[in-house]
C-alpha cells in the first residue's frame, strides 16, 4: 500500500473531479457497503487506487475528506462583523439552522453516521473520530466566530461560547438526528425546515438576547 499522504484539509480546495469522487463514497455508504475499500471506490468513481492514494493519502484520509465535503454544506451565512445587527444575526443564525437540518436529514448523511456509530461502538475503525472531529466539532467552530462577534456587538450575552453554541445546536436538532438514526422516517419539507430554523433561533435570541426582544418571525 502506497504511504499515506495528508489528506484534503480545506473544502474550498475539492476540485469538481474530487468531489465526484466524495460523492462516490457518500453512495457506496447509501447502499450499505460498511465494508468500504478504496478498490469498491476507485471502481464507483471510475479512477485509479493511485489517484485515490495521491488525493486523500489511506482509506481515513478519504473518509476524512468525505465527512469534511458532507460537513462544508453547513454554512452560518453571509455576515459582517462590522455591520452586524439583530437582523443580520437571525438571518445568519437561520441559514445555519436551515442548512444543517438538511444536511442531518438527508439518506446520505443518516448513512455515514450510522456506519460512524457502529464503527465507534465495536473499534473497527476511527470513523467514529473522523466524523466527531470533521463534522459536529467543525460544524461548531464555523458558527462559534458568528456568537461571539454578535456578543461584541451586544446582541446577545454569554459567558461559555461552547455552551451558547451546544444551547442552539440543540434547539435546532431537537431529536431529529436520534430518531433518524433509529430509522424513524421523518421527512423534513423546505418549508418545514425553514420554519424550525426560525422557530430554534427565536427560541435561541429569547434565551441569550441581552435584554432585547427576539426578532420578528420573517418566515410568515
Amino acid at each position: 500500500m502506497p504511504q499515506a499522504a495528508a489528506a484534503i484539509a480545506v473544502d474550498d480546495t475539492v476540485t469538481p473531479r474530487q468531489g465526484e469522487v466524495l460523492d462516490a463514497v457518500l453512495a457506496l455508504l447509501l447502499e450499505g457497503r460498511d465494508g468500504l475499500t478504496m478498490t469498491a471506490v476507485a471502481r464507483r468513481a471510475s479512477c485509479s487506487k493511485e489517484t485515490l492514494y495521491k488525493w486523500f493519502g489511506d482509506r481515513d484520509g478519504l473518509l476524512t475528506a468525505t465527512v469534511r465535503w458532507q460537513a462544508s454544506k453547513v454554512r452560518a451565512g453571509n455576515w459582517d462583523r462590522q455591520h452586524l445587527d439583530a437582523d443580520a444575526l437571525a438571518e445568519s443564525l437561520e441559514a445555519f439552522a436551515a442548512n444543517w437540518l438538511a444536511v442531518i436529514s438527508s439518506k446520505t448523511s443518516v448513512a455515514l453516521n450510522r456506519v460512524a456509530v457502529a464503527h465507534a461502538a465495536s473499534g473497527r475503525s476511527d470513523l467514529g473520530r473522523i466524523v466527531l472531529e470533521n463534522g459536529r466539532f467543525a460544524i461548531g467552530e464555523r458558527l462559534k466566530p458568528l456568537l461571539e462577534a454578535a456578543r461584541e456587538a451586544g446582541l446577545i450575552a454569554f459567558d461559555d461560547t461552547e455552551a451558547a453554541f451546544r444551547t442552539f445546536f440543540g434547539l435546532v436538532g431537537r431529536d431529529v438526528q436520534i430518531r433518524l438514526l433509529l430509522g424513524d422516517s421523518i421527512t423534513l419539507s423546505k418549508a418545514e425546515i425553514a420554519a424550525d430554523a426560525a422557530r430554534a433561533t427565536r427560541q435561541f435570541l429569547t434565551l441569550f438576547g441581552a435584554g432585547r426582544p427576539a426578532p420578528r418571525n420573517r418566515s410568515n
